[in-house]
């Protein structure tokens, strides 16, 4: 295997994007938190084109990535993995790619942020002491650059966005951070990127032709080389935020000179801040803040001039959804000034907000849908599921997808909240498993993976699906 080195010109998105993120460098594709870039709708009769059985734990969504799509699995022990499965597979697909340890020592349940032939995204859960942001090859996941981060909860969960030539990213206690993506620096030197390709290339040529040298001398003890031996690159670092004061494991946004940062405060432990924060993208001075009710665990959404905040009296657990409140706040995205909120007194919003056609769509944990009109906040439909809901929605050509904790994915009709089709996975591929990660729709596609770690189906296989039309 060999490292492809590209030019420059392909490894980094075109600076004319530094104001908004491309397709797929932010968490659900857009600062909207669609769950979709193409503008194409999933299908009018749902069919499985697709599957993929596995003992893995898929906690974040699925992410298109040139023409495969990327899945993070925990397995047994917290084993690291993460897949890259060609889009157009067929029954039972086989990975492009698969990364696990030695090179990933921590399991990720972070979605990552594509921007042109790179990947970025961060590892550790929560019970982890430390982290580390991953900047890999997206054709053949080899890796160019680390950022290690230790530290007791530090831990990186949510999404980084790529913005222009720079990273954002949350940390967990680690605050809020940003990286430079075509900076790094190795032994107290900077090289730009199309350097540090050219670098581990070259390392990688080095290790094939001592492992080669030894096969041919036969020697007992000749290993094949890994990832784990490659140049271990730092990026430069622009800023870091909130270390030690916050607890971000939300997703990051951006758009224009200002990052959303939320931050959530941990019971437990007795750390953290309640509250979102907008910096200045350039140095990650606060330009506002704005103190939240529940702990923001979907991140903020950007809709025009508002931003969109959801919120949630509980975590990602299970057994703690009775009794679970929530809302759904606007604030203006210049001052950080109240617009509207809604509260939802039935149940905690967990997962981000999705804005599509005037509308603020949300799931909740009370099994239900809604749809808020997104110039004042009233209430324009709501679609009862009847069970719980910890992932988003996606938004894309007049109609919401959202998959449920029993593994049902439902199409509801953008404009009057009623079901256009339902459909559950367990009946059809015959493995239960709960959705934590959201639908994400792609090519008029849809694809969704099932988490079994807690609840009713705990530690049954779980299953990676491509929905379409026969």
């Amino acid at each position: 295997m060999r490292l492809a080195l590209l030019s420059l010109a392909f490894l980094l998105p075109a600076t004319a994007r530094a104001a908004e993120p491309g397709p797929w460098a932010t968490y659900r594709g857009t600062p909207q938190r669609t769950g979709n870039t193409d503008g194409a709708a999933g299908p009018e009769k749902p069919a499985i084109l697709w599957s993929v059985k596995s003992t893995d734990h898929f906690l974040a969504a699925p992410v298109p990535v040139k023409d495969g799509v990327y899945v993070a699995g925990i397995g047994a022990f917290n084993r690291p993995s993460a897949f890259l499965y060609p889009f157009a597979g067929k029954a039972a697909p086989t990975a492009t790619w698969v990364k696990s340890a030695p090179y990933l020592k921590l399991a990720s349940v972070s979605s990552p942020a594509v921007a042109g032939e790179l990947l970025v995204f961060g590892d550790g859960l929560h019970q982890d002491s430390g982290g580390v942001l991953h900047c890999v090859n997206a054709t053949t996941s080899k890796p160019l650059w680390q950022l290690v981060m230790p530290g007791t909860l530090i831990h990186l969960e949510g999404a980084p966005t790529v913005a222009g030539e720079r990273v954002f990213m949350g940390g967990g206690a680690a605050g809020a951070f940003c990286v430079e993506l075509d900076k790094a620096t190795l032994e107290g030197k900077e090289y730009g990127l199309a350097d540090v390709v050219k670098m581990q290339e070259a390392k990688w040529k080095e290790l094939v032709a001592k492992y080669e040298e030894a096969k041919a001398k036969k020697d007992d003890f000749a290993i094949p080389p890994d990832d784990s031996q490659l140049l271990k690159f730092v990026p430069k670092k622009a800023w870091q935020k909130g270390e030690g004061k916050w607890h971000v494991d939300a997703p990051v946004n951006v758009a224009g000179d200002l990052v959303f940062v939320p931050t959530s405060y941990l019971d437990k432990e007795k750390v953290g801040e309640r509250a979102l924060y907008a910096l200045k993208a350039a140095t990650g001075e606060t330009a506002w803040k704005k103190e939240l009710t529940y702990n923001p665990w979907g991140g903020a959404t950007v809709a025009g001039d508002l931003v969109i905040v959801p919120g949630s009296s509980v975590g990602y657990y299970y057994k703690e959804l009775r009794g679970a409140k929530g809302d759904v706040t606007a604030l203006d995205l210049k001052t950080g000034a109240q617009k509207w909120r809604k509260e939802i007194p039935t149940g905690g919003v967990l997962g981000c907000v999705a804005v599509s056609d005037g509308l603020a769509v949300c799931t909740a944990t009370d099994g239900k849908v809604r749809a808020f009109k997104v110039a004042d906040g009233e209430r324009s439909w709501l679609y009862d599921a009847k069970v719980p809901f910890f992932a988003p929605p996606a938004v894309v050509g007049g109609v919401a997808y959202a998959a449920d904790l029993g593994g049902t994915v439902h199409a509801i009709d953008l404009k009057t909240g009623t079901a256009k089709w339902t459909f559950a996975l367990a009946k059809e591929t015959g493995a239960p498993g709960m959705v934590y990660g959201g639908v994400t729709v792609h090519g008029g596609k849809l694809i969704v993976a099932t988490c079994n770690l807690d609840g009713p189906f705990a530690n049954k296989e779980t299953v990676l699906v491509c929905i379409g039309s026969k």
